[in-house]
């Protein structure tokens, strides 16, 4: 199954050596309230989609690259593209994907003869990069190479790293840019390797490096991701970041310190015509950089790899709330030891996790007014400690407090031991690719001549991401599920199937389709 191609066989598409072409009736409704009633007309509108089946060589830079994510996605890539297999206590293990939602879930593409349901591989519904074909290179303030610092990490067995030293010890990050007033204090005994000079250099000296990784390794393009360590929150000054304009000024200008390292990197990787991904929690994305992105149409996805607690929560309370049942107070505490944890002991840097992990559960609070009143929601606290002796092990302990029937109150408590960078890395392959793959879509309605590109804040990744960057007056989505179908139904429209709906009516309906 996994190396079956997927090919739709209607009128709505068409299929040519280069492009895939669908036709697409988007059902939606506008709601109109009033003080009796509320008024809903369904609205119909006609989109065509437009899929470049061509899949180019893809590099991914990585910013942190020397970091645990770095090396663990680094080594995972590696070990599956050269089969390697090692040895634990438990047995012999194979390399795989597992935890990308891409590579390794399936969607349901309709029955067979027999009524019975048939899935297929996500990752086959349209043409995409093959994370084994990925060329990766990247950034990191610390001038270790991959080999020694997939050992410093502590991720991977023994046997594993072993053999995974010869192809990663000629890996060395490229410097990278270090600004002290960002990250923690704590941090400053790995930086020995970093960018000189002003912004205004740092930022042509990562633009440089850009160029030369696409033309060295021959790529056609290159997403970058940040995967480095959180900042504290960036003001956003008048004059300073607001405007596109404001922000390029402001690197001239060697009197303005508030641009961070991160912004940085956004604005090299959007002069440089590629797709940037904050996988930190920081606010990277200030008005000028998405306005900066807008004007070059170039794609943005941001902020936070979700992956463990944040993602379960998100699929507790949405469970929660749908059965009708009202949390009123989260509490949500974690521990870990990595060196992520070391930086997030710092406030100033906690203060920007802080809010990206706070606000997962909103959408799912404001979807309900039956049981909470415009304004209310949950008590939520969240709260991160460092503890070096558990390292990349992440624990994350959380207790839901919900008011139930007739004044009842449930409990529910879990403990969650979260391997915090085996659990980000395959999500980080998603975005890389998924990202690659909405830049080769281009859509059109009726009203509209010619084709176009997706907005370029790629709200459509948000299912990988604890705090989504979506376009202006766009709702912010957490739910899981939700994030999960907007996805496939996307995909499924750019082959030309209807969104899945689960009615399966052909079963509810049985004995009427007899007669």
């Amino acid at each position: 199954m996994t190396n079956k191609s997927v090919k739709v066989d209607s009128p709505n598409v068409t299929y040519t050596e280069d492009y895939i072409l669908s036709n697409y009736t988007y059902n939606n409704s506008v709601v109109e309230e009033t003080e009796k009633e509320i008024l809903i007309k369904p609205v119909k509108t006609k989109y065509s989609f437009k899929t470049d089946r061509r899949v180019v060589k893809t590099g991914m830079m990585l910013v942190g690259w020397g970091g645990s994510n770095g090396t663990t996605i680094t080594a995972g890539i590696i070990a599956n593209k050269m089969g390697i297999n090692w040895r634990t206590n438990r047995g012999i293990n194979e390399p795989n994907y597992f935890g990308s939602m891409f590579q390794c879930s399936t969607v349901r593409v309709g029955v067979n003869k027999e009524g019975q349901d048939v899935y297929v591989p996500f990752k086959s519904v349209l043409p995409s990069v093959n994370p084994n074909d990925l060329v990766i290179g990247g950034w990191d303030i610390n001038k270790m190479n991959l080999a020694d610092a997939m050992e410093r990490a502590q991720v991977l067995d023994y046997d594993l790293t072993k053999q995974l030293k010869p192809y990663m010890k000629d890996m060395t990050p490229l410097p990278s840019i270090y600004a002290p007033d960002f990250i923690a204090s704590n941090q400053s005994d790995r930086a020995n390797h970093v960018i000189q000079g002003s912004k205004a250099e740092q930022l042509e000296k990562i633009r440089q490096d850009i160029k030369n990784f696409k033309e060295e390794n021959k790529l056609d393009k290159v997403i970058i991701l940040w995967t480095a360590n959180t900042e504290r929150f960036s003001a956003v000054v008048e004059n300073v970041n607001d405007t596109a304009e404001n922000l390029l000024s402001s690197i001239e200008d060697p009197e303005i310190d508030e641009i961070s390292p991160s912004t940085l990197f956004a604005v090299a990787a959007i002069l440089e015509g590629c797709t940037y991904i904050n996988g930190s929690p920081q606010n990277s994305f200030v008005p000028g950089v998405i306005e900066l992105a807008e004007q070059n149409n170039v794609m943005l996805a941001g902020d936070d790899f979700k992956t463990g607690q944040t993602k379960f929560k998100s699929v507790m309370v949405d469970f929660l709330i749908s059965a009708g049942i009202k949390p009123v107070s989260i509490v949500s505490y974690n521990h870990l030891g990595n060196n992520d944890g070391k930086n997030l002991s710092s406030s100033r840097q906690f203060k920007s996790k802080e809010i990206s992990k706070s606000n997962v559960v909103d959408d799912m609070v404001n979807s309900n007014r039956i049981l909470y009143e415009k304004g209310e929601k949950p008590d939520h606290v969240v709260v991160i400690k460092y503890v070096p002796y558990v390292g990349d092990s992440k624990r994350a302990l959380d207790e839901y407090t919900s008011e139930i029937f007739m004044g009842g109150i449930n409990t529910i408590v879990v403990h969650n031991t979260c391997e915090d960078s085996l659990l980000a890395a395959p999500i980080m392959i998603d975005l890389v690719i998924l990202a690659e793959l909405c830049e080769r879509i281009q859509w059109k309605t009726e009203e509209t001549e010619e084709f176009q590109n997706f907005h370029p804040i790629l709200s459509i990744l948000s299912y990988m991401l604890k705090a989504p960057v979506v376009p202006k007056n766009t709702p912010v989505i957490n739910s899981l599920f939700k994030q999960k179908s907007c996805i496939e139904n996307i995909f499924r429209a750019c082959i030309g199937l209807e969104p899945e709906n689960n009615m399966l009516l052909e079963h509810k309906t049985i004995n009427l389709m007899k007669k």
